[in-house]
């Protein structure tokens, strides 16, 4: 019984310590400028109330109720270390646009372990400006989009082909068949055949090591995802090696023309100057895997919930069923293919893309630490703490859309929600995402056959967004032929 008394009277002293000296910092912080805020429990800080928002059926909890407390930027503490977190466009736009001199990327333990100390989501400076140059510039490329075009068709038609003989769609797991070797294809040029099932199996073990116990022990989570990674990292190395060995001998086709995927435009890259030497073959392999995650998770995730908005919403349904209706029948009087500028071209589809991103807030926030104190507005942001810029408080904020959790593709007609800093579901400035016009030309895709072939009945199902943004049933649907034009 006395071992429990004097532990308990350690407990004791400890909080007691932890609570005076909190008490202390938070004084000295206000006074500096630090924003205000509460950094809850000793150790954990306010982690349990921000993971348990995500899963509720209103995520942004964490966010709107400390927000009414302390103002549009505040101070918490998660995973035990002090972070401010800002739902200010305006605080969001400065720090999206300093990378490097005065923040820069800090990622929980798990993703910077799978991904590596090389991955793009880490990379500072002038490495950083280089690779997601020439990556941009290849994904936005009009010849990529032309010939890319022709696969998406053809995978988007193949799989909806199949939705006829099911009694019941899974369309999660469907969009998935579709996004995956789509991005595949664009990355390394793998087409279907063992390689392209090997990798979507051990992708799938990697992906769900990114966010879980930072515990490296033989069959947990983050040693199955690390093992998973080595295995595909084998496979990719050696279609880079063969790669570099076919241009070395100058017989690579790609050679003569365009770049045919990701690993020719970083293969070719001999760099500009003495100090920027070649790509190292380990780098590209590596980096490879980490651009697969579109394919295994956001892209799917967003052409899932378009189908649940709009199974939600028939009005918005109907108006895009006319739109695309429209535009089919015109090739088929044609007989003309369709040209990835015809997809892109169709207003409403945009519109629904649009707040589709809004409303599904895949990438809720970046995470970024500052590298010395800063002072943005009127905050202070001290040196070494993390940064939380939220994307999707400011996406589900009244202040910036008018019924925010109402979906509503019209409110994109207005000139003035197209032009702000209140929108971005793929991030922005230096490190503003190089695929994305790719990936809205994917979902069009997807969107104008999906409502021109059929008509669907979605089953009740729930969005979760904790530990990533899914249905919790992954989205089950019947679906009935449209009659032949």
């Amino acid at each position: 019984m006395e071992v429990i008394h004097w532990c308990w009277v350690v407990v004791g002293v400890v909080m007691g310590w932890c609570w005076y000296k909190s008490i202390k910092n938070k004084a000295k912080e206000e006074g500096s400028g630090v924003p205000r805020g509460n950094p809850g429990w000793p150790v954990i800080g306010e982690t349990i109330d921000f993971i348990a928002s995500g899963w509720s059926s209103r995520p942004v909890s964490f966010m709107e109720k400390r927000k009414s407390r302390y103002g549009k930027v505040f101070k918490t503490n998660i995973l035990g270390k002090p972070v401010i977190v800002s739902t200010d466009p305006e605080v969001n736009k400065v720090v999206l646009q300093n990378i490097g001199n005065i923040f820069i990327p800090a990622y929980p333990q798990t993703i910077t372990e799978i991904l590596g100390e090389s991955s793009i989501l880490q990379m500072n400076g002038s490495l950083q400006k280089r690779v997601h140059a020439l990556l941009g510039g290849f994904l936005r490329s009009p010849q990529l989009k032309a010939r890319i075009t022709r696969d998406i068709e053809r995978y988007v038609k193949l799989t909806l082909d199949s939705w006829k003989d099911q009694h019941i769609v899974y369309v999660q797991d469907e969009v998935r068949k579709i996004t995956f070797d789509v991005l595949v294809r664009v990355l390394v040029s793998i087409t279907p055949g063992e390689d392209l099932n090997f990798m979507k199996r051990e992708f799938a073990e990697v992906i769900k090591g990114l966010i879980c116990l930072p515990i490296k022990f033989p069959g947990t989570r983050l040693y199955k995802s690390l093992k998973a990674k080595e295995r595909l990292l084998k496979l990719v190395r050696r279609i880079v090696e063969e790669r570099k060995a076919a241009m070395d001998r100058g017989d690579h086709e790609t050679l003569k023309g365009p770049p045919n995927d990701a690993v020719d435009v970083l293969l070719r890259d001999t760099g500009d100057s003495a100090e920027t030497s070649r790509l190292s073959l380990d780098f590209i392999s590596s980096n490879m895997i980490e651009m697969m995650i579109p394919g295994e998770e956001t892209l799917p995730t967003a052409m899932t919930l378009a189908v649940k908005f709009l199974s939600d919403c028939p009005v918005a349904l109907n108006q895009l069923m006319e739109e695309n209706m429209e535009l089919k029948k015109g090739k088929a009087l044609s007989g003309e293919d369709y040209a990835w500028t015809d997809y892109m071209c169709l207003p409403f589809t945009q519109n629904v893309i649009n707040e589709t991103l809004r409303m599904a807030n895949i990438i809720n926030a970046v995470w970024r630490k500052a590298v010395k104190d800063v002072k943005i507005k009127d905050y202070l942001i001290p040196k070494g703490w993390g940064v939380m810029a939220s994307f999707i408080s400011i996406h589900m904020d009244e202040e910036n859309y008018e019924d925010p959790y109402q979906f509503n593709p019209w409110r994109w007609e207005a000139a003035s929600v197209n032009n702000n800093n209140s929108y971005t579901p793929f991030g922005g400035g230096q490190r503003l995402c190089p695929g994305l016009e790719l990936s809205k030309l994917e979902i069009s895709i997807f969107l104008h056959h999906l409502v021109t072939t059929y008509r669907w009945v979605a089953k009740t199902d729930d969005v979760v967004h904790f530990p990533t943004v899914k249905m919790r049933k992954k989205l089950p649907i019947t679906v009935t032929p449209l009659p032949p034009l």
